[in-house]
């Protein structure tokens, strides 16, 4: 009995330290039809425990659905022998691979800083974990706007005390980085486990440089590529990066321009934005920013152009790095989601790929509330969350190797934003409740970040499908150990069947519930 009685003990307490570190379950608040928000505070936030794996021969599934599961975990036994399969029987290929996958993550843009610092100090870190630590999406990228963008409380760049000042000798960080954005960076860098690469891009530059003679408004640079203006322009990415560098932050990209057409066709008057055709930026990256670059020592970040919709692929791939030339300067090209709706990937992104397989394709910017007519926060919206996954899974299929969200938090109105043009996110702060909101859209995308991480591959996943009439979207991974991913999407009113088939493991069978999004992952046998 005393022996019995020391073991009980011991279960107990060994229990009671499993269910310490046991994930914390959403704390749900519904919000409408269909709409459920997980609310978080200083005291409570919900969580996800690290990924870990059965034995072959057992698999994992997380699954997020309207009815209300979230990143819900539970394990299944594969069947070794094929019986009898209903549904759509799909087949995971890892001998055949395609693109290398960069990660996923958000922008940290000043007012989704501003958001995130007007909560307690608590609840600012419940926040940052859900997106950079293991218990939460373990985001890997973050997009960092170089001055401001629409999504700040002003217009400003880092030079608009001088006049004409080509030397740049009145250059300086604004406020918005040295006390608001970069020790926010900091925190993150001190919770997250991943490598965090950091994606920097430009709205607008100084006035001075501008032919508007404004840091605002829509307009190009005044002068030709290789004058006066474009190195001054060139030479103030050097000292964007010099800075940083002076605060222990690197940059693993950086990109020539953001939206340097699209912008032009906002309806805002007052949207900052420097135009770009593809030639003028071909020739500013030939005989300026790239010289620039490699001047400053600045050779081991990867150059993205474009940074706009893939309509205007491959014609912009096109113009600039066929050109052997600029092409020995640049990396990848980054992607807007804003119009895919009407530009068929195939058209766009594959045969981009196909012409420039060396240059990778990253989405760098999407978001939910963008059109005018758009209600912008939309708040627990369940469409809003499968838009984002469908959008993922359909680009990573067409060779796209990461996704990053635009505005990390923004308040309960999809702001501030000094143009007014408000839109929506996957986290919406509450200061007045010191809380906030981990919205549909948060979850769609933790299917993707946590489970994929940084160095997997895309893999074949053939189906028994006739031409596109499979029902469910889904794609499939290979992680660097070894373990097998496969993300599904059912975004249908009705319950889908379905099998995987992997020749060294056996067959899952299961069943994708209306509504619903999936992540699979087993082990495969070394």
């Amino acid at each position: 009995m005393e022996t019995r009685g020391a073991f009980g003990v011991l279960f107990l307490i060994f229990q009671g330290m499993v269910e310490a570190r046991a994930s914390q379950p959403c704390s749900s608040k519904v919000v409408g039809a269909n709409a459920m928000v997980c609310v978080c505070n200083s005291t409570y936030c919900d969580t996800v425990d690290p990924v870990s794996l059965p034995d072959v021969g057992y698999y994992v599934k997380y699954t997020t659905s309207r009815d209300g599961q979230r990143l819900e975990r539970s394990e299944g036994q594969t069947d070794t022998s094929s019986g009898a399969s209903s549904g759509i029987f799909y087949t995971y290929n890892p001998s055949v691979r395609h693109q290398y996958i960069k990660g996923f993550g958000g922008s940290l843009t000043d007012s989704a800083a501003i958001n995130i610092l007007k909560l307690s100090y608590a609840a600012q870190n419940q926040l940052l974990r859900s997106y950079f630590s293991e218990e939460g999406n373990e985001y890997n990228l973050l997009r960092w706007p170089i001055g401001c963008s629409d999504f700040s409380t002003r217009p400003y760049s880092y030079d608009d005390h001088c006049m004409d000042d080509f030397e740049l000798k009145c250059f300086e960080l604004a406020p918005e980085d040295t006390k608001v954005r970069i020790p926010l960076l900091h925190r993150i860098m001190a919770l997250t486990k991943r490598p965090l690469s950091l994606v920097g891009s430009p709205w607008t530059s100084p006035g001075w440089l501008r032919v508007n003679n404004r840091v605002y408004g829509k307009s190009s640079l005044k002068g030709n590529p290789g004058d006066r203006y474009h190195k001054a322009w060139a030479r103030y990415f050097i000292r964007f990066l010099d800075e940083y560098a002076q605060n222990n932050i690197t940059f693993w990209a950086l990109s020539s321009q953001n939206e340097p057409i699209t912008a032009l066709f906002v309806s805002r008057k007052d949207f900052p934005c420097n135009y770009f055709s593809p030639q003028h930026q071909r020739d500013f990256i030939i005989q300026d920013l790239g010289p620039a670059l490699v001047a400053g020592g600045y050779t081991d970040i990867h150059l993205i152009i474009l940074d706009d919709g893939r309509c205007h692929l491959p014609n912009w791939a096109d113009q600039v790095i066929g050109n052997s030339t600029a092409a020995g300067y640049v990396s990848g090209i980054g992607v807007h989601w804003y119009f895919d709706s009407v530009t068929p990937a195939g058209l766009t992104l594959d045969v981009t790929h196909h012409l420039y397989p060396d240059f990778f394709l990253l989405y760098t910017e999407a978001c939910n509330g963008f059109l005018d007519w758009d209600m912008k926060v939309a708040l627990g919206s369940w469409e809003r969350g499968t838009y984002y996954s469908r959008n993922i899974l359909m680009n990573l299929n067409h060779f796209v190797t990461g996704w990053i969200d635009w505005n990390l938090a923004l308040d309960m109105k999809g702001g501030p934003n000094w143009v007014d043009n408000p839109v929506d996110s996957p986290i919406i702060v509450n200061p007045l409740k010191d809380e906030f909101y981990k919205q549909p859209m948060f979850y769609h995308l933790a299917h993707f970040s946590k489970f994929i991480p940084e160095g997997s591959v895309r893999v074949a996943l053939t189906s028994n499908c006739l031409f596109d009439s499979c029902t469910l979207q889904i794609s499939a991974f290979l992680r660097p150990d070894g373990t097998a991913v496969v993300v599904v999407l059912n975004d249908r009113f009705f319950d889908i069947s379905f099998t995987i088939s992997d020749d060294q493991v056996g067959y899952i069978k299961d069943c994708a519930r209306a509504y619903s999004i999936q992540t699979y992952l087993w082990r495969r046998h070394l």
